[in-house]
């Protein structure tokens, strides 16, 4: 039996323990074996030399996390500890560059392989379709993408935009201008600006047009050039919609499409368009896709248990033969 005490110097305890010692308590769950006392700085291990030695690695790995200011969520702890391959958030972190510093400090960079990936691709391919279900991040990612071309001169003005549907309800008449009716349906890309531009610059380029939020009807007969371009939410954009949008780019124009085919909320008799563009334009140089999943998921710890319940249960009601193998009861389950 061995102990060790490592000392934690110049850095956010309650950062790394976590709130209620949530990260302390996943390393504890992580290594069964080891007795983990944590006093004031400092963390007492008592064990196997070898479990020690493991354990002492990871927070190694976690503190140099830190160092680079990077926050340490549930999922940087699960990524480190489970030993991911290459891909992984401490490797991931270690090469990655800041896209955005944000508002009061914020450091804005792609947080998971994936998103590395569209910060890639975007750069060598004109269009990009990033595609993935909830909380994977993919319109904060991209909407800093375009933010860091236009703090950087690549671009003059960022264009955002997304089909106004409604996603289940029925909304109804909505008072007021044509900007407050249509602005609910434009929120999530007013959240991501809001993070990365301090909000009296923000303002000025609403204001002088520099950053332009519409439907995405408002860009029928358009040539979008010196812009970066992106159309979020475009499960919900028909045929004849995406490809009036993709056919409105100008020669010095970059986009991002961004979508989750397991949220479509179009009519059934209409089909999403979203499907049909990335299956005809494979294959054509300068446009490029990437696909995001439940591994890209930084919301709640718990979205990612969401999406592989619902994928499950989708799976299971395509075929039924397979529906009593998963952990639910589906007789639990109204629709």
């Amino acid at each position: 039996m061995s102990e060790r005490i490592i000392s934690l110097e110049d850095i956010n305890l309650l950062e790394f323990f976590g709130i209620n010692n949530s990260n302390l308590n996943l390393l504890k769950k992580a290594f069964p074996k080891l007795r983990i006392v944590s006093r004031g700085n400092k963390i007492k291990v008592n064990g196997a030399e070898e479990e020690i030695e493991n354990f002492h690695e990871k927070v190694n790995q976690l503190l140099e996390l830190m160092s680079r200011g990077v926050s340490i969520s549930e999922k940087n702890m699960e990524d480190i500890l489970l030993n991911l391959p290459s891909e992984n958030t401490f490797d991931h972190f270690s090469e990655s560059e800041v896209l955005v510093y944000g508002r009061n400090g914020l450091q804005v960079r792609a947080r998971t392989y994936n998103q590395r990936q569209m910060v890639r691709l975007s750069e060598s391919n004109d269009i990009l379709f990033a595609i993935g279900p909830a909380g994977t991040g993919k319109t904060y990612t991209a909407v800093a993408i375009a933010v860091r071309a236009l703090k950087n001169k690549v671009v003059k003005k960022i264009i955002l935009t997304r089909p106004a549907v409604e996603a289940g309800e029925s909304l109804g008449f909505l008072p007021g201008d044509l900007k407050e009716k249509i602005d609910p349906y434009l929120r999530p890309l007013y959240d991501a600006l809001d993070d990365m531009i301090p909000i009296d610059k923000l303002n000025y380029f609403m204001q002088n047009r520099v950053i332009e939020v519409a439907p995405l009807a408002f860009m029928r007969g358009r040539t979008l050039d010196h812009s970066y371009i992106i159309l979020d939410e475009a499960q919900n954009a028909t045929n004849a919609q995406l490809k009036m949008f993709l056919t409105r780019i100008g020669p010095a124009a970059k986009c991002i499409v961004t979508g989750d085919l397991t949220q479509i909320d179009l009519p059934k008799n209409q089909k999403s368009g979203l499907t049909t563009a990335v299956k005809i334009l494979e294959g054509i140089e300068g446009i490029a896709t990437v696909y995001l999943n439940e591994g890209d998921v930084i919301r709640h710890r718990l979205v990612k248990k969401i999406i592989h319940a619902y994928d499950r249960w989708s799976a299971d009601t395509e075929n039924p033969e397979n529906a009593n193998t998963g952990n639910y009861n589906k007789d639990n389950i109204s629709l």
